[in-house]
């Protein structure tokens, strides 16, 4: 092993005298440079835009949610909120009452949920962070807040005390309605604040006081549609989720944040994927030059490996020569690809060098992971590439004239 090493180093570090060899093996070793640097920096954009994309819909996602496993409600009473404010394990807990609700606002309507929050919602959730314009609405009077493009599409700006919102939901029961006027259940609201996130989520939420979403909708005294949970920094997720299933009699489903968004963080991740997938048949086209450069090599010192068999070196100690030079070309050039890949993803990070737009930047994140996904991408191709190259030596090539 150390024979073929030593030999092999020689082969990759020392010029050859056909200048041909020595392009050829300079085109392999920058085609892995590029190859490790791109794949490098197209992940490290891709988390960027990841955290990116998850930063939005993290504002609205507590740490855990939980939801009722059957129907739209459950109930959560004395004894239930004081083992939750007891648990040293979560710092804020937010009963949530929501639903979808019809709204008008002179002669103009949309669809939205209404989410009726109590004062304590803003531990859960960093919602102050969002808002636009306006505030956040106390729990005594009939205040809302809504997102930007609901307020566009009904005109409704904040603190218009001209003419209420009205929100509309069907009355509940069972039967058949006779009175026409019986037939929903009306509240109205003054706006006090306007949020902007998403497109998404800018079209979808009407906060509004606890108090006034129960009487909406006619919930009963403890009920509720979910429970949003904050965890302390040191509590251990699996062991409150336990905690919560057991304190609701396992009639509850809980969901930590990728649950919450498990369509987005699928697609996330498939796009991750693809993208690797992608890079990765790059840098196999980029590979075939290194078994070139190789088999090149293999001829130009096919008298040198003649008189190494000559000596009573075995073929496999020959073969070895080649595929340890392959190895550790591929070797060298993914960790200067990887360096390069790291200065420049640093470059980005602290000066911005590539812009979406005017004033927000291409986001990149340094994920270790990723270096490690490249760097051993790199080097089991270059594996494959160098034995597949070392195979072309074979007795015939040794013995013959």
């Amino acid at each position: 092993m150390h024979f073929s090493l030593y030999i092999a180093k020689r082969y990759l570090f020392t010029k050859s005298r056909n200048n041909a060899i020595n392009i050829i093996t300079a085109i392999a070793a920058t085609g892995v440079v590029v190859g490790a640097l791109a794949l490098f920096v197209v992940l490290s954009g891709f988390s960027g835009l990841k955290d990116f994309s998850l930063k939005f819909t993290n504002v609205f996602d507590p740490d855990l949610k939980a939801i009722p496993k059957s129907g739209k409600t459950f109930f959560l009473d004395a004894s239930k909120l004081t083992q939750l404010e007891n648990s040293p394990d979560i710092t804020a807990y937010a009963p949530i009452i929501e639903e979808r609700v019809f709204l008008n606002f002179r002669d103009r309507n949309s669809i939205a949920h209404i989410k009726g929050v109590q004062y304590n919602y803003q531990n859960v959730v960093s919602i102050d962070s969002i808002l636009a314009v306006g505030e956040w609405f106390s729990q005594e009077h009939s205040h809302v807040v809504i997102g930007s493009d609901i307020s566009n599409r009904l005109s409704l700006g904040i603190f218009d005390y001209s003419e209420p919102l009205e929100l509309y939901v069907p009355t509940t029961g069972t039967g058949q309605i006779t009175d026409p006027s019986k037939a929903f259940r009306r509240e109205n609201a003054f706006v006090a604040g306007i949020y902007h996130v998403t497109d998404e989520l800018n079209s979808k939420y009407v906060f509004a006081p606890f108090e006034l979403s129960r009487e909406l909708l006619d919930y009963k005294e403890n009920e509720i549609s979910f429970l949003e949970v904050k965890l302390s920094e040191t509590a251990n997720e699996k062991e409150v989720i336990t905690f919560l299933k057991s304190l609701f009699d396992n009639q509850i489903t809980v969901k930590n944040r990728v649950q919450q968004n498990d369509a987005l963080y699928k697609m996330l991740n498939s796009e991750n994927l693809a993208v690797y997938l992608i890079f990765t048949l790059v840098l196999v086209i980029a590979l075939f030059n290194v078994v070139g450069s190789i088999i090149m090599m293999i001829l130009d010192k096919k008298h040198n490996a003649k008189t190494l068999f000559n000596l009573g070196a075995t073929l496999k100690q020959i073969r070895r020569v080649f595929f340890l030079q392959g190895a550790l070309m591929t070797f060298f050039a993914g960790l200067l690809g990887l360096t390069l890949g790291l200065l420049l993803v640093f470059l980005q990070d602290q000066f911005s060098l590539v812009m979406i737009t005017s004033s927000l930047p291409y986001p990149v994140k340094v994920e270790w992971q990723n270096l490690f996904i490249v760097f051993i991408t790199i080097n089991i191709l270059g594996l494959f590439a160098s034995k597949i190259a070392a195979s072309r030596v074979n007795e015939g090539l040794l013995m013959s004239q």
